[in-house]
């Protein structure tokens, strides 16, 4: 860490101390957590078939069930999903907080089986999932939920006469991603879009035959302040944050999200949560 950032941290560590120790602990802690917002994005590119124009992608990520955040919250959030009629669905990875701590319950099970989308679900492991011993666990509950894995693997999604590649490595930080398994046997001409827990994942992805990067993982920071922006993200979340981001060297498009749930600390001030639904548009 450098002096700049040391000092960052350390001014906005103080802030946030004497900050949430007033009014604003009770709006970051019980409020913001739950101001739930839908993100929209239009995906723009020249590869996309002409049967996807208008294909919609909603992503969640990080819920961090068990964390501050409940089965009843999660309710409201597939209801949420469903709602928005998505063509496919993807989660990017951190199920719960600690999966060999967590009470696992049959309705979790059962909530992501009620989540609908016509051309399939899937998802990715997150370092939480991993961590805790809970690689299978999770990877059971997921499975009975009929949630496909993308475990440096990929799926042709077919829609009329047309295809494009959805791809997913495994977690950065506690997995073994290998986006070249992932993309074997690909066609490099059909539009391609990767899952990625880690965002920072992208400076490698945009040297592959990749279009777009979902990702989560850093939460947005969490905990935002004016002019000093997010105070901490994860390793592997330092660089790509929040947002959407374009590279000049290529096409290629970074999404990242600042996810459902909380872990470590309860806290979202300027962060609030996110889905987001991705539109497939060609010019």
């Amino acid at each position: 860490m450098n002096r700049r950032s040391f000092l960052k941290k350390l001014i906005g560590s103080t802030i946030t101390l004497f900050g949430l120790t007033g009014g604003t602990y009770y709006y970051a802690r019980n409020i913001e957590p739950g101001l739930l917002t839908i993100q929209s994005e239009s995906i723009v590119s020249t590869k996309i078939p002409a049967s996807f124009d208008g294909f919609k992608i909603v992503q969640f990520s990080d819920t961090h069930i068990g964390f501050q955040y409940t089965l009843t919250q999660f309710h409201d959030l597939i209801t949420k999903i469903n709602a928005l009629n998505p063509d496919i669905i993807v989660f990017t990875g951190d199920l719960v907080d600690e999966p060999n701590k967590y009470d696992w319950s049959p309705k979790l099970t059962q909530l992501l089986h009620d989540l609908k989308a016509y051309y399939g679900k899937y998802w990715i492991y997150g370092n939480h999932d991993h961590g805790g011993y809970g690689t299978e666990i999770v990877r059971d509950v997921m499975e009975k939920a009929n949630f496909n894995l993308l475990q440096n693997s990929h799926q042709v999604i077919e829609k009329d006469v047309d295809r494009i590649i959805l791809a997913g490595i495994d977690d950065v930080i506690l997995g073994s991603p290998n986006l070249t398994e992932a993309l074997q046997h690909t066609n490099p001409e059909l539009f391609t879009i990767l899952l990625s827990h880690e965002p920072d994942f992208a400076d490698i992805a945009k040297k592959h035959p990749v279009n777009v990067q979902l990702s989560g993982h850093s939460h947005g920071g969490q905990v935002r302040l004016p002019f000093l922006g997010h105070l901490y993200t994860p390793i592997y979340a330092e660089k790509y944050v929040e947002g959407n981001y374009t590279f000049d060297s290529s096409d290629f498009k970074l999404f990242v999200s600042r996810g459902i749930g909380t872990t470590r600390l309860p806290y979202r001030f300027f962060c609030k949560p996110e889905i987001t639904v991705f539109t497939l548009n060609k010019p």
